[in-house]
């Protein structure tokens, strides 16, 4: 659905996207991570039509893409990071939408206006001027207005800003239940941990460079170079951190309050043989827990190599 090979782009002597090759296929819910400046937004307006490359191919639904090729940009839905205050303040929301789904030839668009805003609780908020919305109402528009048409492929940039928690879900619940629908959706966000909760794959983008790309479950795995599982104890006796070190499977053991956490090696599972080991010493686990690396954690570290790599010299 998305394929680039060697995407740059350079303003002067800066280069904002150094050399980016993607390969997204049809129904994947992909993630575009990275701080702010990374490139992300510019790679988007690139993707769009919107900024020329200085170099490289992009391909949409596995053609070559240009700005002229009105029949490939009918089939994507856009929610840009700015919202859609614009120049339409004096429109109600419900008159916004009706603008939009008449410029696409939305069949049906009254009833599909009417739901979509069901789905994100703006249904009471309809007849409200869009000047009187709040940052997070503009956001839940904007993205209603980038579904109107049922585009193939929906590319958001920063989706959740200015959302409170509610509207975080709701606007996750959305993007699940549309990519149940087949849909291909491009998420651009600088907010790892929501990331983690519904992204099939990520790419991570640091200083215009790809850093890495991998499902969830690969990158996470790569992260982990210990099993670390807390145990809650009624106390923990003095001495047991030090006697379970000396386990062949147990790389360290510390003790924080009631609270026991131990390294095991990252190939096999030791958590049977490990709360047998607890239990001979009579000691009974009111909770046994494993801790896995978040996605932040993840890019903190491969963004600290990256640093570290270029400060040596070498290559990202």
């Amino acid at each position: 659905m998305i394929r680039t090979k060697g995407l740059v782009k350079r303003y002067g002597s800066f280069t904002a996207v150094d050399s980016i090759d993607l390969n997204i296929p049809r129904g994947e819910i992909y993630g575009f991570l990275g701080p702010n400046g990374a490139g992300k937004t510019t790679t988007i307006m690139m993707l769009l039509g919107i900024t020329r490359p200085t170099a490289g191919e992009i391909w949409l639904f596995d053609e070559p893409y240009s700005p002229q090729r009105l029949d490939l940009r009918k089939r994507i839905g856009v929610v840009p990071e700015k919202h859609p205050r614009g120049v339409w303040p004096w429109m109600t929301a419900r008159e916004y939408l009706g603008l939009f789904a008449d410029l696409f030839e939305v069949p049906g668009a009254a009833a599909r206006i009417d739901a979509l805003l069901e789905k994100v609780d703006l249904a009471p908020y309809r007849s409200k001027r869009v000047r009187e919305y709040s940052r997070g109402m503009l956001q839940k528009l904007s993205i209603i207005r980038a579904l109107l048409h049922d585009p193939d492929i929906l590319f958001l940039d920063e989706p959740i800003s200015g959302l409170d928690p509610i509207g975080i879900k709701q606007v996750r619940d959305l993007i699940l239940s549309e990519n149940r629908e087949g849909r291909t959706i491009f998420i651009s966000s600088h907010q790892l941990s929501e990331m983690e909760k519904i992204c099939h794959r990520v790419a991570m983008l640091f200083r215009g460079k790809l850093m890495v790309e991998d499902t969830m479950a690969n990158l996470l795995s790569r992260m982990t170079v210990d099993r670390e599982i807390h145990v809650e104890l009624e106390s923990v006796p003095e001495g047991l951190p030090e006697r379970l070190r000396k386990l062949p499977f147990v790389r360290d053991a510390v003790a924080q309050g009631e609270t026991l956490i131990v390294k095991l090696a990252k190939q096999g599972d030791y958590r049977k043989a490990l709360s047998e080991q607890l239990i001979a010493q009579g000691l009974v686990p009111l909770r046994i827990v494993e801790k896995t690396p978040s996605l932040e954690e993840a890019f903190i570290t491969i963004t600290q190599e990256n640093i570290d790599s270029l400060a040596r010299g070498g290559r990202t």
